[in-house]
């Protein structure tokens, strides 16, 4: 015999949310435009204000609606800082752990290691090497060090010519602040950190040689090392 269950229909507030969401599809709206006001959807969809307040809250929060105080809400632009709270939730919670983040980014960023450098500018080419650089000057500087490790790879993702690349690999500077410090850690000796800052040197200049291969093949070597370094962090924590 099948039991027939209710679908629980979605609270006044989370239809309103999908309400603005159709409007801004429906006419085709793009970042920056502005959207009618709290008493336009209300009435329209028979909901109260703070009903629709809540909506463009949670709209808001997910930065799709810009509704900064004084002026009309607009249409927010992608952000990678929501990808980034939940990854860190993940992370936080023992869901998924940091190296798995990083697998996840390896197959991310050796293609976008690829697209760089078939893509970049000249311009580009140049910050990517002088933050590769940068990252040597600094080895004794952690906190500095690492910054420049997150532009770096910031600098590939924008060299990639994809939005989304971009957001999503800002979406792992939280993680990095932790897991290149836990990484650097397990670098003992002069040389193994000198591998390590060579295998970023190796990447920028195989952008700037604009060899996508190369590229490729520096991204895997340098994540195979990240990925081992974490898990010899992780072991080293356990015990």
């Amino acid at each position: 015999m099948t039991i027939l269950t209710s679908v629980e229909k979605p609270s006044l507030a989370a239809q309103a949310v999908n309400a603005v969401r159709s409007y801004i599809r429906d006419n085709d709206l793009k970042v920056g435009d502005a959207l009618p006001g709290e008493g336009f959807f209300a009435e329209q969809l028979g909901v109260s204000r703070p009903v629709m307040r809540e909506a463009f809250g949670a709209l808001a929060a997910l930065n799709m609606v810009d509704v900064a105080n004084g002026r009309r809400p607009r249409v927010g632009a992608i952000d990678g800082s929501v990808m980034a709270a939940s990854l860190d939730h993940a992370v936080t919670t023992a869901q998924i752990s940091v190296v798995d983040v990083w697998d996840v980014r390896h197959t991310i960023e050796r293609r976008i290691a690829g697209l760089a450098a078939a893509r970049r500018s000249d311009g580009q080419a140049q910050d990517i090497l002088g933050l590769a650089d940068a990252m040597r000057s600094s080895a004794s500087d952690l906190p500095r060090m690492t910054a420049y490790d997150i532009a770096f790879h910031q600098a590939i993702a924008m060299a990639s010519g994809n939005a989304l690349f971009v957001q999503m690999v800002r979406s792992y500077a939280v993680l990095m602040e932790m897991a290149v410090p836990q990484a650097w850690s397990t670098r003992i000796t002069r040389e193994q950190r000198d591998i390590a800052l060579e295998q970023h040197q190796r990447l920028a200049r195989a952008i700037a040689d604009r060899d996508p291969a190369e590229a490729i093949a520096a991204m895997d070597a340098h994540f195979d090392t990240s990925i081992a370094d974490l898990l010899a962090a992780e072991v080293t924590t356990a015990g």
